[in-house]
């Protein structure tokens, strides 16, 4: 599903990835752990052309994302609106909820499928409540985000990013900015969605949600990926030792 062969960004002098490589396939959970600064969070939105990357490849479904293969094998970079038509296919979950906030929670959900997908208002709102029901908040449709917890808001985020139909979802440490008590519930759509069978590529310091539902550990640093494994073999038995000094401090 996802398939980066050497990716560099640069911002700058800035080298925030120096080299990366890294594969998920159809169906598998892959959480991102490292320090603050260490990459992943670009590698992200690289994934889903919110950041050009330098150099390297990057590839969602075997397509090549922000660039065309031209004659001799040229590459061109896509317009935006190609652009724009590779990153519908990507639901993206931030940090902070981004909600309309004139918008009820039904409305936010709505709003993209009617303007992107073009989907009718009838088609749209149906496929809107179903993804409301999803995260547990079909009670919740009209209210607005100033009526709804930051836990609900995180969840109708997440139901809008799949109202798009993604074929891949990101998740950028969608829980940082809740209060500890709320970060169960946004958890807890999450390990639904990977027992659906849906690809995530999850950046979070959620050790406990890592070690129960990932399929892939990925452990980066300074821009590169130090190690990766399982949960078993990575969380509980690194083989690097600044894999070892980071989890001796978080654990």
């Amino acid at each position: 599903m996802v398939e980066a062969q050497g990716v560099h960004k640069l911002f700058g002098e800035l080298h925030v990835l120096k080299g990366v490589d890294l594969t998920v396939q159809p169906g598998e959970v892959c959480v991102l752990l490292g320090p603050s600064g260490s990459g992943k969070s670009t590698l992200i939105r690289c994934i889903n052309e919110l950041e050009q990357i330098s150099a390297g490849r990057l590839r969602v479904a075997g397509e090549l994302m922000g660039l065309r293969e031209g004659a001799r094998g040229v590459l061109h970079r896509l317009s935006d609106q190609q652009i724009a038509a590779q990153r519908s296919r990507i639901g993206m979950v931030f940090q902070r909820f981004n909600l309309f906030p004139h918008m009820t929670a039904l409305g936010n959900v709505m709003e993209a499928p009617r303007q992107v997908l073009r989907l009718s208002k009838a088609e749209a709102e149906r496929d809107a409540r179903e993804q409301l029901e999803r995260v547990g908040l079909g009670d919740r449709a009209e209210h607005y985000p100033s009526q709804l917890s930051g836990g609900q808001q995180q969840r109708v985020a997440i139901a809008r990013a799949l109202a798009m139909r993604p074929e891949l979802m990101l998740f950028d440490e969608p829980t940082s900015a809740l209060d500890p008590e709320l970060v169960g519930e946004v958890l807890s759509v999450m390990k639904s969605l990977a027992a659906d069978g849906m690809t995530m590529i999850v950046v979070t310091h959620e050790i406990g949600f890592a070690r129960e539902v990932a399929d892939q550990v990925v452990f980066m640093d300074d821009g590169v990926i130090v190690e990766r494994g399982t949960p078993a073999e990575l969380i509980d038995n690194p083989q690097n030792q600044r894999t070892r000094d980071f989890f001796a401090k978080v654990l």
